[in-house]
C-alpha cells in the first residue's frame, strides 16, 4: 500500500476512535453523574482513559512513518509499539483506581437511582464503540499497525466492560442496588487485565524478543529454496520494533565470483524481504564447508589478527 494511503487511513482510524470516545464520555458520564451510577461513571472513565490513549496514537504514532534519518538509521518502527505500550499502562493505572472505587461503593453503599435513560445509554455507548471497532480494523486491514490493533481491541473490551455495566444496571431496576457496584468493580478488572495483554506485547517487541519457531523455519526454508545456498547458520531472527529483523550466514560454493555471490546475496534478500512483517535483511555469505573464525578460536587455535 502507498504510504500516503497508509497514512490517511491511520489518521482517520484515530479520529474515530477520538471521536467515539468523546461521544461515550459524554453520553455515559452525563446519565451516571445524573443518577449516581457507578458502573456508568466507572465506564466513562474508562473511556477517558481511551481518549488519551487515542490522541496520542494519533498524534505520536503518526511517526510510523518518518522515514530513515542519522539519528534513526533503522526508521521509527520502534515509536509504534512504545505508543502502544503507552495504552496499556493507562489502562492498568485506570483500572486499579476504578476497582477502589467500586470497593468502596461496595462498603459504603450509594445513592444509585433507576432509569431507562441508563440502559439506552449503554446501549449508545455498546453501538458507538462496535462502529468505532470495525472501522479501526478495516484501516488496519493492509497496514497491521500494533498501535491501531490495541486501540481496536480496547474497544472490544469496552464493550465488555459496558455488558458488565448493563448487568449492574439491570440489578439496579430489580432492587438490588449492590450489582451498580460489583459491575463496576468487574469492568475494572476487565481494564486492568486487557491492558496488561496490551502491554506485554508490546515490550516484547521493543526488548527485541525472538521471533517464533515457525517464523525462523520459514525464514531459513526460504533462504535454502535458493539454488547456490549449501547450508544456513548463525540465523537471528527478531523483532525490531513490530517487524521482523533477519541476520544470517548463508554458505554458499566458494569459487563464486564476486558478482556472482554479490547477485546470489541480493536474491536472498529479496527473498526474505517477501515474507511478511520482515523489515532489515543483513546476510552474509560463507564459503560451504570452511567453518568459522570464531569456532577455531573456542577450540583453541589462533586467533585472527583485527
Amino acid at each position: 500500500m502507498d504510504e500516503t494511503v497508509e497514512r490517511r487511513r491511520f489518521a482517520r482510524a484515530g479520529w474515530a476512535n477520538v471521536v467515539g470516545n468523546i461521544a461515550k464520555i459524554l453520553v455515559e458520564g452525563a446519565a451516571g453523574l445524573a443518577f449516581g451510577s457507578v458502573a456508568l461513571i466507572a465506564d466513562a472513565a474508562h473511556s477517558i482513559a481511551d481518549l488519551v490513549a487515542s490522541v496520542v496514537v494519533l498524534v505520536w504514532g503518526d511517526s510510523r512513518f518518518e522515514s530513515a534519518d542519522e539519528d534513526h538509521p533503522h526508521g521509527h518502527a520502534r515509536i509504534e509499539p512504545l505508543t502502544a505500550l503507552f495504552v496499556g499502562t493507562v489502562l492498568v493505572l485506570l483500572g486499579g483506581n476504578l476497582f477502589y472505587e467500586s470497593a468502596r461503593g461496595l462498603v459504603f453503599g450509594s445513592d444509585v437511582v433507576f432509569s431507562y435513560l441508563l440502559i439506552a445509554a449503554l446501549v449508545f455507548a455498546m453501538v458507538d464503540m462496535y462502529l468505532v471497532y470495525w472501522y479501526t480494523m478495516r484501516m488496519n486491514a493492509e497496514m497491521n499497525s500494533t498501535a491501531l490493533r490495541a486501540l481496536a481491541v480496547d474497544c472490544l473490551n469496552d464493550m465488555y466492560t459496558t455488558i458488565a455495566a448493563l448487568v449492574g444496571v439491570v440489578g439496579l431496576a430489580l432492587g438490588f442496588p449492590v450489582f451498580d457496584a460489583v459491575a463496576g468493580a468487574l469492568v475494572s478488572l476487565l481494564v486492568i487485565s486487557q491492558g496488561v495483554k496490551i502491554a506485554r506485547e508490546n515490550i516484547s517487541y521493543l526488548a527485541g524478543e525472538a521471533a517464533p519457531e515457525s517464523r525462523q523455519q520459514e525464514v531459513r526454508e526460504t533462504l535454502l529454496a535458493h539454488p547456490r545456498a549449501h547450508g544456513v547458520h548463525d540465523l537471528a531472527v527478531f523483532y525490531d520494533g513490530p517487524v521482523l529483523e533477519v541476520e544470517a550466514h548463508v554458505e554458499v560454493d566458494g569459487d563464486l565470483s564476486l558478482k556472482e555471490a554479490h547477485d546470489t546475496e541480493s536474491e536472498l534478500m529479496r527473498a526474505v524481504e517477501r515474507l511478511d512483517d520482515v523489515g532489515d535483511v543483513h546476510l552474509h555469505l560463507d564459503p560451504s564447508g570452511l567453518g568459522e573464525w570464531k569456532d577455531a578460536v573456542d577450540q583453541g587455535e589462533h586467533q585472527p589478527s583485527q
